[in-house]
């Protein structure tokens, strides 16, 4: 069956991998990116690429309804893939820095949120997932902005999901640790700082972007229609386990 899926900030490497995938099962994919240069070879393959900022909600609209088209008037399911970091103690954090991780990652979600469940309620349904991480529930040094926009995203999943459950809107998001992308590249570089923070991973290894992918195309496309309200927690065991 072919469905129509949006992909909101589909320039990254997690959100490039899972187009492939849905492309490759033969689904609709519309993307809305700000560096579209990167979305070429999805392009390529049969992807609509929208060009514009996941803060505006113009943009957003504009691709929810692109998606919509392209699948007969509805849309199965939306990604929100938009992220920044910052690793830094709050004492050496400006206040406009701190707001732009939070409209960066907590803000573009709800607009994606709102607009998106807006279509699917005129359309019977659908299902969203959101990007989250490890540092909404474990306490980390010096990742308090990110900690306070990804805790956010979590508990605004937990929220949407019962305002929508008897909608047919399934909510849930995916906490991962920390990942071989290039949001992390700085982080990685360093061999001491990779070998620092694989110390801290139960099962000593960082994830790889296609397992991320994975997880978010099975919430869109197979999980079972009571998972709802869930954050899928993937770091290693870092959240729940101690080596």
């Amino acid at each position: 069956m072919t469905d129509s899926y949006l992909i909101v900030g589909g320039s990254s490497d997690i959100a490039l991998i899972l187009a492939k995938r849905l492309l490759k099962e033969q689904h609709n994919v519309t993307i809305l990116a700000r560096d579209i240069a990167r979305c070429s070879e999805i392009q390529a393959l049969g992807a609509e690429i929208i060009q514009g900022d996941a803060l505006d909600a113009s943009a957003v609209s504009a691709a929810v309804s692109a998606a919509q088209e392209r699948g007969d008037g509805s849309i199965a399911g939306v990604a929100h893939l938009v992220g920044s970091l910052l690793i830094r103690p709050p004492h050496s954090v400006k206040i406009e820095a701190f707001n732009e991780v939070i409209h960066t990652n907590l803000s573009t979600a709800f607009l994606t949120l709102s607009i998106a469940c807006k279509a699917m309620l005129r359309s019977g349904g659908g299902r969203l997932v959101f990007i989250s991480s490890v540092a909404a529930s474990l306490g980390l040094v010096n990742h308090e902005a990110i900690a306070a926009a990804k805790g956010g995203i979590e508990s605004m999943v937990r929220t949407a999901a019962a305002t929508y459950s008897q909608r047919n809107i399934r909510v849930n998001a995916v906490a991962p640790g920390l990942t071989e992308t290039r949001l992390a590249e700085n982080i990685l570089k360093s061999d001491a700082i990779r070998e620092a923070a694989i110390g801290m991973i139960p099962s000593k290894r960082i994830n790889q972007p296609d397992e991320i992918a994975s997880t978010i195309e099975w919430l869109l496309c197979n999980a079972p229609d009571n998972l709802t309200g869930q954050v899928l927690h993937l770091d290693g065991g870092m959240s729940n386990l101690r080596n």
